[in-house]
């Protein structure tokens, strides 16, 4: 799946984290719709030229997060993806921050190969008390005739904590066996910071058939140990310009990261 999906084993998934989208409190409608594409364009001219094996679109500007896509966030993420996708020469994914039904919709309507996600569990969380419906996002894609959009899993959210006693793997057994995970995620506590391995190490014992990437943190220091155990990883923060989540993507840094990758696998 993961060579069909990211045309490569081990793949490296780079975030195109999008401007504040109209409707969030950052937005800054001076610039409007052309200032997040461009800046998204020059974003993924840079991770492409890097040499990453696939892009992901998330909404992580749009600050304090929500539980559910507004319409307004949503159609014009739909369309700053439209504008930049004669660009894209690689697989790409969505993920509508923190809305699993929304993400479905999302990669449906652009065509996306791969969406990512909480699906499961229930949290307590900055954004409140946290239910994603991961039933309602697969009755979805059924329904739209997209079974083959992947869904990657995050099971260790980022900026909460889960409710009750079940460990990382367990929740990860479950969501594949009960909830059909396509791929785990495991994170760290919050974006850029790094997931713990032994976490990864814990949910590969159990899950032998399922890949597991790490969501977070993954640095050029770190990627050789994550990589010794993980199927992939998403990287976001590490690829920007100082190390910095909300900065541009830095090519130099893109390509330092990617020549390592390439010596590992």
């Amino acid at each position: 799946m993961l060579k069909e999906t990211f045309a490569n084993q081990k793949p490296i998934i780079a975030m195109v984290h999008l401007l504040a989208l109209p409707g969030s409190p950052t937005y800054e409608a001076r610039g409007g719709m052309s200032r997040i594409i461009d800046a998204a364009a020059s974003d993924i001219e840079n991770l492409q030229a890097g040499g990453v094996d696939a892009l992901m679109f998330g909404n992580e500007c749009d600050r304090p997060y929500l539980l559910k896509a507004t319409p307004e966030s949503l159609a014009a993420m739909s369309a700053a993806i439209t504008a930049v996708k004669p660009a894209i020469k690689i697989p790409f994914g969505v993920d509508y921050l923190w809305d699993p039904i929304a993400t479905v919709a999302l990669g449906v309507a652009t065509g996306a190969g791969f969406g990512r996600e909480v699906m499961t569990g229930v949290y307590e969380s900055d954004m409140g008390l946290w239910a994603p419906d991961c039933a309602s996002a697969l009755r979805l894609r059924h329904n739209l005739g997209c079974d083959n959009f992947k869904l990657m899993y995050n099971v260790s959210a980022e900026f909460a904590s889960p409710i009750g006693l079940r460990s990382v793997a367990q929740r990860a057994r479950s969501a594949v066996f009960s909830e059909l995970a396509d791929v785990i995620l495991v994170s760290g506590a919050m974006t850029g910071e790094a997931v713990e391995t032994n976490q990864i190490h814990s949910v590969k014992e159990l899950l032998r058939n399922t890949p597991v990437f790490a969501n977070t943190g993954v640095n050029l220091e770190n990627v050789k140990e994550i990589l010794a155990t993980a199927d992939g990883c998403v990287v976001g923060t590490h690829f920007k310009v100082d190390g910095n989540t909300w900065n541009p993507v830095d090519g130099a840094r893109v390509k330092r990261f990617m020549d390592a990758v390439s010596r590992l696998r």
